[in-house]
């Protein structure tokens, strides 16, 4: 059966190790917000340090997920003290779990605030994509659907909640999309 991957990428206002207010609030918050999706049914896997990595993300060993790459458009820093980006990558059983999962609970509450942390690019904040169950996605991959979904719309190749696409390739529908879920254009 195929899973469905999920892609996010956001542009920080401010470099991750910011020791102002506004960054714990948000580190804070992120930690208990992917204990509760981690717990969250459909939810299958996300990418995570193949060790005990230090460095940037970008540094890490993210194992079977590849290496670490961002979208052409992120142009703030890469080290420790510049790097202010948030990016997931993520597996899960169908669009619906993933739905839900966004748009319920501590995930939500924070989305609610998105525009206290993160810039408004102009870019999507996400995409989703199909891949067979013995697949693990990459950052790459999650990269190049992005930016594909910026540079030619949504398709079964890379799509958001608002336009989305089963298993094999036909639109679908979630139902109460419109009132539930902004469209999450950076």
């Amino acid at each position: 059966m195929p899973h469905l991957a999920l892609y996010t990428f956001g542009v920080l206002k401010s470099p991750l190790t910011d020791p102002a207010r506004l960054m714990r609030e948000f580190h804070e918050s992120g930690e208990a917000v992917y204990r509760e999706i981690g717990q969250h049914p459909g939810y299958i896997a996300q990418a995570e340090p193949a060790d005990n990595s230090r460095g940037t993300l970008f540094d890490w060993n993210w194992g079977e997920w590849g290496e670490f790459t961002v979208p052409a458009w992120y142009e703030k820093g890469r080290t420790v003290e510049t790097t202010a980006l948030i990016a997931t990558l993520s597996l899960w059983t169908d669009l619906q779990s993933a739905f839900d999962s966004v748009y319920t609970g501590l995930h939500r509450a924070a989305l609610n605030r998105r525009y206290d942390w993160f810039e408004r690019t102009g870019h999507p904040g996400y995409a989703f994509w199909w891949v067979t169950d013995d697949t693990i996605p990459t950052w790459q991959d999650g990269v190049t659907r992005l930016e594909h979904l910026h540079d030619h719309d949504y398709a079964p190749y890379a799509f958001t909640f608002h336009h989305s696409f089963d298993p094999a390739g036909t639109p679908t529908r979630l139902k109460g999309i419109r009132e539930q879920a902004p469209d999450l254009r950076g």
